[in-house]
């Protein structure tokens, strides 16, 4: 039987945060507050708070759902009203959710939207998913931010000024109309400072994974640990928090030299470190995390955890210009990066994280992610001379989760990464 691992303050503080966002969700017709439709990437969950409204992402209920064995059901459904195979399966475990009564993982109710507010940033699924969402709710109010794609690689004054022209014009107003309040300017620049503050506590947990042997994993681990930036809480003093006690848990682990704590406890060895790209399969999760840390398998770094925002690259929310500042995040998150920018930053993180390889888990259904990997992988295997590693799965559909397969694979690649070792340290020479 597995062993069941303590729990520190900071996971029961997001527990609790996470909690009594879904219980808020459930009473919104008793307090009277507004709900918000939005992604992940791009989000402007410091906006929604400033006119006191509460987010609701359609992932995060689809990944919540595929982590307690739901999501095949709602899929299922989804495709008898004639939903490819093909479709993103976050998109169809919506459908099949809403199909169900939109009870959440949580088995409250989630309340229908009275804003669809798309902030998109480089997934053209979002935008059909929208479509999808604006049918079955007819008559909600629906606001689009237009993030432009960072094709040279750079953001330009007029990218920025086309993003704040959009949330003057359409967003806010969308949001005064369906708030019934006025754009408090005040009230969002004290959110994006909390904002700014957690950012900083969040880059210094990830970039810990950079000491030996690494106190975190910064994959499995680190889906944890972005959840309050991604679920709804960046802007909130309740994140800061969050994340202020969660590095000194991590602080700790260091003075100690421990490892990363799995759900079967703390790792004792770190034999191998890896840098993972793409999405971890959430149906699986821990049947798959335990694949890695049977083996000492750490991921120090991950563009996953990257997806609702690069910090570690510089960007912070600045209250000082507010809209600025919010478009800016919008262009920097890694889905709305070109492939060159992608490359560059698995290639620091290899190098600065020390990794001994490089994976790949591409998801079958998730083009955002999947569409060039084959091409970035081969070019950081030329560029590094660092062994690659490639893996199929998908996010939230258990059909194409192949455990005999992925662990074939897996346990080759670690071989692999072996006989490296074992060929570099009979090269070292003896001082």
């Amino acid at each position: 039987m597995a062993q069941e691992v303590t729990k520190e303050k900071s996971m029961l503080l997001q527990k609790k945060m996470i909690g009594g966002l879904f219980d808020e969700l459930a009473h919104v017709k008793e307090s009277g507050k507004k709900v918000v439709y939005t992604f992940v990437p791009g989000n402007l969950s410091e906006l929604i708070r400033a006119f006191d409204m509460l987010p609701v992402y359609p992932e995060i209920n689809a990944l919540q759902s595929g982590m307690k064995k739901r999501s095949g059901g709602f899929i299922k459904e989804a495709e008898k009203l004639g939903h490819s195979e093909d479709v993103c399966t976050y998109v169809k475990c919506d459908v099949g959710m809403f199909l169900n009564g939109n009870k959440g993982p949580a088995d409250t109710q989630i309340p229908p939207p009275d804003l669809l507010l798309l902030s998109y940033t480089g997934c053209f699924t979002f935008m059909k998913w929208f479509e999808t969402l604006d049918r079955i709710y007819p008559g909600v109010e629906v606001a689009m931010l237009h993030t432009p794609y960072q094709e040279d690689g750079k953001i330009t004054p007029e990218m920025r000024a086309y993003m704040v022209k959009q949330l003057k014009e359409e967003v806010i107003p969308k949001m005064e109309k369906v708030s019934g309040k006025k754009f408090d300017e005040a009230k969002l620049k004290e959110n994006l400072q909390h904002s700014a503050d957690a950012e900083d506590y969040l880059v210094q947990i990830f970039e810990s994974a950079k000491h030996k042997p690494s106190p975190i994993d910064g994959y499995f681990a680190g889906v944890y640990y972005i959840g309050p930036v991604n679920i709804g809480f960046r802007g909130t003093p309740e994140a800061t928090e969050y994340y202020k006690q969660l590095l000194i848990e991590i602080k700790e682990r260091i003075r100690l030299g421990k490892g990363p704590v799995t759900p079967e406890g703390e790792m004792k060895k770190e034999r191998f470190r890896l840098v993972v790209e793409g999405p971890p399969n959430w149906t699986n999760f821990r049947e798959f995390w335990k694949m890695f840390y049977d083996l000492g398998v750490v991921i120090v770094a991950s563009s996953y955890t990257k997806v609702g925002g690069v910090f570690d690259l510089g960007f912070r929310h600045n209250p000082e210009k507010p809209l600025e500042s919010l478009s800016d995040y919008c262009m920097t998150v890694y889905t709305n990066h070109n492939l060159p920018q992608r490359i560059d930053l698995l290639s620091k993180y290899i190098k600065e994280y020390q990794a001994d390889g490089f994976l790949v888990n591409s998801i079958k259904s998730c083009n955002s992610f999947s569409a060039g990997q084959l091409m970035m992988m081969r070019t950081l295997e030329e560029r590094l001379e660092v062994p690659v590693g490639f893996i199929e799965s998908d996010l939230v559909d258990p059909r194409y989760f192949s455990f005999s397969n992925i662990k074939n694979r897996l346990d080759s690649f670690f071989q692999m990464l072996e006989q490296r070792k074992i060929i570099l340290n009979q090269k070292t020479p003896v001082a």
